[in-house]
């Protein structure tokens, strides 16, 4: 498949607003564009030592292996990182339902990360309740897209 030009890999400004015209989530895609979204992503970070480019160049970004809860299926996906001390946190932006990696590491919480050009086995968990909350609050003091996402859906975001 040839990368559409407006695709996550394609060279673009530094997105500074959930509402930047230029960001990926912003563009039209075919079904066919959805259904690859994140292949380019994953090769361009694997071949780079995790270094990738276009609208994720500068941001720290992780590949998160889990096993589908419905397959049984390993699934990688590129996430954005959130650094908290020496805790690494994910999340995604999300419309109407949360991603599949999130219903995965629900149901088994045991993922392989490859940050950079090392690769880690661990566990995932998905923050419930005080410690949710507690941290949603840190979130919006240190990530301002994201918490200018949040404002913007109705589902809480999931880390």
């Amino acid at each position: 498949m040839t990368e559409p030009e407006t695709s996550p890999s394609a060279s673009k400004s530094t997105i500074t607003s959930y509402e930047d015209a230029d960001a990926p989530w912003n563009q039209v895609y075919s079904d066919a564009d959805i259904a690859h979204w994140n292949d380019g992503v994953i090769q361009e970070f694997r071949a780079n030592g995790g270094t990738v480019g276009g609208a994720y160049a500068g941001s720290e970004l992780i590949l998160l292996t889990t096993t589908g809860a419905k397959t049984g299926k390993q699934h990688v996906v590129p996430l954005g990182l959130l650094r908290r001390d020496a805790t690494m946190f994910v999340s995604s932006f999300i419309e109407d339902r949360y991603p599949a990696w999130y219903h995965n590491v629900r149901a088994d919480p045991r993922v392989t990360i490859e940050f950079g050009t090392k690769t880690f086995q661990g566990t995932a968990l998905a923050l419930t309740g005080a410690e949710y909350d507690e941290f949603a609050v840190w979130v919006r003091e240190h990530n301002p897209l994201l918490a200018e996402y949040q404002e913007k859906v109705s589902l809480p975001l999931p880390w």
